[in-house]
């Protein structure tokens, strides 16, 4: 059953109403794609991301290394949310930064094209949005998160997410300012690794608020058309106050060109397509 049970969800998300649907047998990455990974694949193909070629990304003011003057400007409505010139996956906060001690930690600042370059590579997809929940769930029906209805059962943190007064005071009370290791907190009950928070994950699919509406029972694919690829899992810069999107059922989307230090994807497969590989 796919959707928000709770109905707490932002209205322009569209993530009611909660409807049945089919999927047939398909392969999930355990966890998102490292800079480890993603570091064979640049070898091995000389891809060059989206954010390299523009020169710019997104980067979040308090986790901004470099010399301000790489700054060039910050989103509207969105000050938290600055341009730096140089930002991309080898320097995820700005050319101050660096990944020498971040190979297991997702890549980010990859748009939903350098994605699909990575899939083709690797002889695999992005996981449709109707995978990604059912994947997410990891086998409980109609609960707020993979682990339960509770954010922090027994106090105890089980993802990376924003704590303290966001934008300003980031407490980090679950261990991590920004990105942390791909094999952090615990898997849910199909072995995948952080479905909530830490990075966005990019889904195969164009976005649409009312999709859900006329939705195919049998794996749905998203609408033929659309401005904005689905985004799910939320990232660690969510918090309840801002963006509450690190629920099982919660969507978003943006633009397939957007790069950021909070957005990355895992891969999914047909299961026939990896019979008998080493792919997962």
């Amino acid at each position: 059953m796919m959707g928000d049970h709770f109905d707490e969800g932002y209205p322009l998300d569209g993530e009611t109403p909660v409807h049945q649907v089919r999927l047939r047998p398909f392969h999930i990455d355990a966890t998102t794609v490292t800079n480890a990974a993603f570091a064979t694949f640049v070898k091995a193909t000389g891809h060059v991301t989206e954010a390299e070629r523009l020169g710019v990304s997104a980067v979040f003011h308090s986790a901004f290394h470099g010399d301000r003057r790489d700054v060039v400007g910050a989103a509207d409505g969105a000050p938290w949310w600055l341009a730096v010139r140089g930002a991309c996956w080898r320097r995820p906060e700005g050319p101050g930064s660096g990944i020498g001690d971040r190979q297991n930690h997702p890549v980010v600042h990859v748009s939903w094209y350098d994605a699909l370059a990575y899939c083709a590579w690797a002889g695999k997809r992005l996981p449709t949005e109707a995978e990604w929940e059912y994947a997410a769930r990891g086998g409980l029906q109609g609960r707020r998160f993979a682990w339960g209805d509770d954010l922090l059962p027994r106090r105890r943190w089980m993802l990376n997410i924003w704590q303290g007064a966001f934008p300003t005071h980031n407490s980090a009370e679950d261990g991590f300012l920004t990105t942390a290791p791909v094999k952090t907190f615990r898997p849910n009950g199909h072995g995948l690794w952080q479905m909530a928070g830490n990075v966005w994950e990019w889904c195969a699919d164009w976005f649409c608020p009312e999709y859900y509406r006329n939705s195919p029972t049998m794996d749905p694919a998203g609408p033929e058309t659309g401005d904005q690829r689905v985004m799910r899992g939320g990232s660690y810069l969510c918090h309840h106050s801002y963006c509450h999107r690190y629920r099982v059922a919660a969507r978003s989307s943006n633009t397939p060109e957007s790069t950021s230090g909070n957005l990355g994807f895992r891969c999914a497969n047909d299961a026939v397509a990896v019979s008998g590989a080493s792919g997962r």
